[in-house]
């Protein structure tokens, strides 16, 4: 039987044969997922995993955003390259920054013109989609 769980935003698909796991694909997960189970063999190595999940959840923590336009990121990523600095103004669809997403290069620009109030994140910062990266005043 195959089966796909969710842990720590990552989905294992696992194939259980005669009482033996065995991986077949491991994957980031965009959105929850919701798991069922058809067998008692998986749900306690899956109730046990959670357990180490909240240790990682404060160490990113989002800093308060000033008040503005927030560009959030359109898909998990790196950023590779920060292009603007506070203060800057900036015209509509100058680059901001370089968001890397599966090997690719992403240019995340503006969507206004305006001044940037606030960078949310740093160089090498791992964002989810949705992460607040620059606020344009």
């Amino acid at each position: 039987m195959k089966y796909k769980v969710t842990l720590n935003n990552r989905v294992y698909e696992v194939e259980v044969e005669e009482g033996q796991a065995m991986l077949i694909d491991e994957y980031e997960s965009v959105a929850p997922v919701s798991v069922s189970y058809q067998s008692a063999a998986l749900a306690p190595s899956a109730a046990a995993a959670p357990a180490a999940a909240p240790a990682a959840a404060p160490a990113q923590t989002q800093p308060a955003i000033a008040s503005g336009e927030v560009i959030k990121s359109p898909m998990p990523g790196n950023i590779l390259k920060i292009n603007v600095t506070q203060g800057q103004h900036v015209e509509e669809g100058d680059v901001l920054l370089v968001l890397e997403a599966m090997k690719m290069e992403n240019e995340v620009v503006a969507n206004k013109a305006g001044t940037v109030a606030q960078i949310v994140v740093s160089k090498g910062a791992v964002v989810e989609t949705g992460s607040a990266l620059v606020v344009i005043a």
